[in-house]
């Protein structure tokens, strides 16, 4: 009976946040500041700091860092990101002018400018669909504007406040734990807490680490968009290849438009592989190192099966959640190989 009420427990958990999830979004981001935050939080109040002027504290030198840092950037990601719209339009229409048809003179086959742009053209944009998905709703309407800014303020309100109770929460959440399970409980969120908190800190330093690493290599071979390339492929970079091919494709893209030759886009081939070695070599295994244990194979079909599902709530969702089923799994290999099952003593 108990196990049936878990599973119904579990199974209106999961329809609520596929319900839910248009207004899911700025508590999710709170929820994930806020988790990132606690244990500096925790480190202050042992220096008896208060819970709410420690909150107050690291929200403050939060808040002071990322302005200072959109104040910085603000200025050169507008300048580049004008100068790759520009660059985009060039090559549309060297594409029509002079790519195509030389392509279609070295083949024999005549090829249609206009049929192969819209070919492309229809293509990205299906591709691109399901990430755009959210951005579309929220502008689709005046409300759904509204919503959309008032996300952006509910964000650091809810994190704030959520970071401030933190304690208080996971203590109610213990309370509803049978006394005979909490050990088993602790245990189980313990492995699990480390490995979360290990996967998000250790993916947050490697997208910085190879955000730079790019910007910094595309500058010194000459790509005038190199900041915003890096940007972006940093970015994307939490999902395994998804960055190193954004990137590559902008960067040769801007490159070719910038240069008018082939030949200078090997230097951003030689850039991203070295960013993918210095990323296999240097800032996985140090920043994140061998606890996850999470295969790309599983990362992008825990991306794609979170964004199909829970549409941004599910990204969101979705590598967190395989981190701690990770946690989990891994203690359930450990009882399932100490079974009397596994063992042979049972019938």
């Amino acid at each position: 009976m108990q196990r049936f009420f878990v599973l119904a427990i579990l199974i209106l958990l999961g329809w609520l946040t596929y319900r839910l999830s248009p207004i899911l979004s700025p508590f999710l981001i709170a929820g994930i500041l806020a988790y990132l935050g606690n244990p500096l939080v925790t480190r202050l109040q042992r220096h008896r700091i208060g819970r709410t002027w420690g909150t107050t504290l690291v929200f403050f030198l939060v808040i002071l860092i990322l302005a200072g840092i959109i104040m910085a950037l603000l200025p050169v990601i507008r300048h580049q990101s004008l100068l790759f719209i520009e660059y985009l339009q060039k090559y549309v229409t060297l594409l029509q002018t002079q790519i195509i048809p030389q392509l279609s003179a070295r083949i024999g086959i005549p090829l249609d400018s206009q049929s192969i742009t819209h070919y492309a053209t229809a293509n990205a944009q299906k591709l691109a669909g399901w990430l755009g998905r959210s951005l579309q709703v929220a502008l689709s309407s005046g409300s759904g504007l509204i919503s959309s800014v008032l996300s952006v303020i509910l964000v650091p309100v809810l994190g704030f406040y959520l970071l401030r109770d933190w304690p208080r929460l996971i203590a109610r959440i213990a309370a509803f734990i049978p006394p005979h399970y909490l050990p088993l409980s602790q245990r189980l969120a313990g492995d699990a807490d480390a490995m979360l908190m290990a996967f998000l800190r250790g993916q947050l330093l490697v997208m910085l680490a190879l955000g730079t690493s790019y910007a910094i290599g595309l500058s010194i071979v000459g790509l005038q968009t190199a900041i915003l390339v890096g940007l972006v492929a940093g970015l994307l970079s939490f999902v395994p290849y998804l960055g190193v091919v954004s990137g590559i494709a902008m960067a040769s893209l801007a490159m070719y438009v910038q240069t008018g030759a082939f030949l200078p886009i090997l230097w951003v081939l030689i850039v991203f592989g070295i960013g993918q070695i210095l990323e296999s070599m240097v800032f996985t295994p140090y920043l994140v190192g061998d606890r996850i244990g999470l295969h790309p194979v599983a990362v992008i079909f825990a991306v794609l099966a979170g964004g199909e599902l829970f549409g941004f709530v599910g990204l969101l969702l979705a590598l967190p959640v395989t981190a701690v089923l990770i946690a989990l799994l891994r203690h359930a290999h450990g009882w399932y190989l100490q079974s009397p099952y596994y063992l042979g003593k049972g019938s």
